[in-house]
């Protein structure tokens, strides 16, 4: 089969799908992989890096996405670039549907492809590989980046995470303990931080208990309970996440006004639509703002940053249903993968994801998984 890894479109995207070495193992198994030029070349993998694993280098976004049977991306196309996928293609990336437009979801659908959500790819046990391994990534970055923010050179109030002897640690409240959460609270915990994680969910705080040994206080998010927390935290992370679905507010404009001067907030959930009221996507060019004496920082798809690990990482998670699709086609890609299935938002031109065809008042067609 032909696949296709077109370059990034979304600035500051420095990520590309696939490693060379998820390439060599593509190519060997007799498939032909198209690069588009410079793909990788932010992660760190030249074009030389992808002709030495077997690669055929595309001068051009459009040959690479017209040749391949299987397109493999971070970011799904641009609505620029529907007209360029072919019938019965498979395209595997982030798609964010429920924020596209309802002309560019009809297009979408138009072009007769299967378009694979790759963040809701999971199993029956909630166990998602391509989320879990960004999430993670995110999580540790959360830390490095809040530490820094809390500085006074950076708009803080002046705290070191850790604190020293004689002077306590920053409190670092967590809101929503999924795969993300958890992460930074290990490594807050790592550089001694007093952390609090809270989530509605019971069951996930005590999976934080099953995978952090102490340093950490849980909460459950209820309305009083993140007034209390956001009145003593120094640093807030939000990580609040519903699978196929925008992010709930849970802080109000209202509530940071219970907060202290210069408090740090960061929504990570922003790519999502956002936990907080006040929260807009930011970049690190401009990481920043304020609202009522908070500093915010709403940074999307924050793993792009750390581009080499970020893309070694999504290479792992995605690879296996890569090969899978290639020798067996779609059909048997879910019979070897029936988590594959939750991840099918269109299915040969079809709609197969029931919030999906809500919101754009289309029909929904399931996807026909064999036992």
């Amino acid at each position: 089969m032909d696949i296709g890894i077109p370059k990034e479109a979304r600035p500051r995207e420095h990520r590309v799908a696939l490693a060379p070495s998820g390439v060599r193992t593509l190519v060997q198994q007799g498939h032909r992989v198209w690069v588009e030029s410079d793909a990788g070349l932010d992660a760190g993998h030249p074009n030389s890096a992808y002709e030495s694993a077997g690669a055929s280098i595309a001068y051009s976004r459009e040959e690479v996405l017209e040749r391949a049977g299987l397109v493999a991306t971070v970011y799904a196309p641009l609505a620029r670039d529907y007209e360029h996928l072919e019938k019965d293609q498979v395209v595997l990336g982030f798609w964010a549907l429920p924020a596209t437009r309802p002309e560019d979801f009809k297009a979408l659908l138009a072009r007769g492809v299967t378009a694979v959500g790759i963040e809701a790819i999971e199993d029956a046990a909630g166990r998602a590989p391509v989320r879990t391994s960004m999430s993670e990534i995110a999580g540790s970055l959360a830390v490095t980046l809040g530490s820094s923010l809390m500085l006074n050179e950076y708009g803080g109030k002046g705290i070191l995470l850790g604190g020293v002897a004689g002077v306590p640690p920053a409190h670092f409240v967590i809101l929503g303990a999924g795969v993300l959460g958890r992460a930074a609270a290990r490594a807050a915990i790592g550089l001694g931080a007093q952390v609090t994680l809270l989530d509605r969910s019971v069951q996930h705080l005590r999976d934080v208990g099953r995978e952090i040994r102490g340093g950490y206080t849980t909460m459950l998010a209820t309305r009083p309970n993140i007034e209390m927390a956001l009145s003593f935290a120094d640093l807030v992370l939000g990580a609040v996440a519903v699978s196929g679905q925008r992010a709930p507010v849970i802080v109000t404009r209202e509530m940071l006004q219970k907060m202290k001067p210069r408090t740090v907030v960061m929504d990570l959930s922003i790519d999502m639509g956002g936990c907080f009221e006040t929260s807009r996507p930011t970049t690190l060019a401009s990481p920043t703002y304020e609202v009522d004496g908070i500093l915010h920082m709403c940074v999307p798809n924050l793993p792009s940053v750390a581009a080499r690990t970020a893309t070694k990482a999504f290479t792992n998670a995605t690879l296996p249903y890569l090969q899978t699709i290639a020798e067996q086609g779609i059909e048997g890609a879910l019979r070897e993968h029936p988590d594959l299935a939750r991840g099918i938002l269109i299915y040969r031109g079809r709609c197969a994801n029931e919030d999906l065809a809500r919101s754009f008042g289309v029909e929904c067609h399931p996807v026909p998984v064999e036992g």
